[in-house]
C-alpha cells in the first residue's frame, strides 16, 4: 500500500514502452444527431463511417472515437467512469479554431490554463466530459499542492495551473481575417482519459504497478492521481470527485463503456496479461489483445497496435 504521507513514492519508471499511446475510446450516446451537433460540429472530428448504432470519428483519417447510439438516459453524476476524454491538437491556433466553433454555436466552454498546458473543456449534450488540450511542457513543470504549489513557471515563478486563459490572446492565433476550419487537423490524438474511481491509491497500483506506467502525481488534498510515460501531461487521471461510495452507472446510461491503450508488440501484452492474471483481475481476450477492468469497473481494452 502506497503511503498517502509520501508523494514521492508513487514516482516511477514506465514498464511500458515509450511508444505505448491511447487507442480509440469507446463512448455510449443517447442519439446521432445530438451527439454529432458537439463532437462533430464544435469538438472537430471528421464522422469517418458508421457501422450499425456506431458512429466512427476522428482526425486525418485516423479514427480516435466511437460513439454507440441507443443509450437510454444521460450520464448519470456521482458515477464511477469518465471524468473526460482529452483530445490533443498540434497547434495552438487549432485549439483556437475549437474555440471559435463553440463560440459560434453558443456552447459552453471553460478555457483554464494548466501551464504545462491549455485546455478547452465542455460537455457533450449527454453530460460525456470533453477537453480539448494543447501541450505546452516549455512553459514549466507541475510541482506537488500539498507543498504549496500547483504549478512552477520555466523561470521559476509559482503557477495556480487553472488561471482561465485569455480568450482574446487565443483567438488572436488565427489571425486579423480568420479562416475557421470545420475539422481538426491530421496529428491530432487522444492524448489522455480521465477516470471517476474511489480510491486513489488503488486506482495508482493498478494502473502504476499491474498496467504499467509511470507514478506521476497522487495529489491527496486535490483528489487526484495520474500516470503517464515519460513526459507530461498525464495519459491516465484519475479522481475520486464522484465520492467513496460511487457505484457504476446504471445499465442503459451514457458514457464510458471502455478505452484503448495500444501496445507495439506481442511480448509487451505477454507482460501486461501475466501482470493482471498475478493481480487477480479477469482477463479477457478480445481480437487483436485482451480485455480487463480496473478495481472499480472501468472497462480497458489492451490491444496490439
Amino acid at each position: 500500500m502506497i503511503d498517502a504521507s509520501l508523494q514521492t513514492d508513487i514516482r516511477s519508471k514506465p514498464l511500458l514502452p515509450l511508444t505505448t499511446r491511447l487507442g480509440p475510446a469507446h463512448l455510449a450516446v443517447t442519439d446521432r444527431d445530438q451527439a454529432l451537433a458537439i463532437w462533430r460540429d464544435v469538438v472537430g472530428l471528421q464522422l469517418l463511417g458508421e457501422e450499425d448504432n456506431a458512429l466512427i470519428l476522428g482526425a486525418g483519417g485516423q479514427a480516435l472515437l466511437v460513439l454507440e447510439t441507443g443509450a437510454l438516459r444521460p450520464s448519470v453524476g456521482r458515477t464511477i467512469g469518465l471524468y473526460h476524454l482529452a483530445i490533443h491538437v498540434p497547434t495552438r491556433a487549432d485549439l483556437a479554431q475549437m474555440a471559435w466553433r463553440a463560440l459560434q454555436r453558443n456552447i459552453r466552454i471553460s478555457p483554464t490554463d494548466h501551464l504545462v498546458s491549455e485546455a478547452i473543456y465542455l460537455w457533450d449534450l449527454d453530460g460525456n466530459g470533453i477537453e480539448i488540450t494543447f501541450e505546452t511542457p516549455w512553459r514549466g513543470t507541475l510541482a506537488d499542492p500539498d507543498q504549496g504549489h500547483y504549478a512552477i513557471t520555466a523561470d521559476g515563478k509559482p503557477h495556480s495551473g487553472r488561471d482561465p486563459i485569455d480568450l482574446r490572446g487565443l483567438l488572436a492565433e488565427l489571425g486579423p481575417s480568420p479562416v475557421i476550419e470545420a475539422a481538426m487537423p491530421a496529428g491530432t490524438r487522444i492524448g489522455h482519459i480521465h477516470l471517476h474511481v474511489t480510491e486513489l491509491e488503488v486506482a495508482m497500483q493498478f494502473y502504476r504497478d499491474v498496467i504499467g506506467f509511470a507514478g506521476f502525481l497522487l495529489i491527496h488534498s486535490f483528489g487526484m492521481g495520474d500516470v503517464g510515460l515519460d513526459y507530461m501531461p498525464h495519459t491516465i487521471a484519475f479522481n475520486i470527485w464522484s465520492g467513496a461510495d460511487a457505484r457504476l452507472p446504471p445499465p442503459g446510461s451514457a458514457g464510458l463503456r471502455w478505452f484503448t491503450i495500444v501496445l507495439p508488440d506481442a511480448p509487451t501484452l505477454a507482460g501486461v496479461e501475466a501482470r493482471l492474471q498475478a493481480s487477480g483481475a479477469v482477463v479477457v481476450a478480445i481480437p487483436g489483445g485482451i480485455e480487463t477492468r480496473d478495481p472499480f469497473g472501468n472497462s480497458v481494452h489492451i490491444v496490439v497496435g
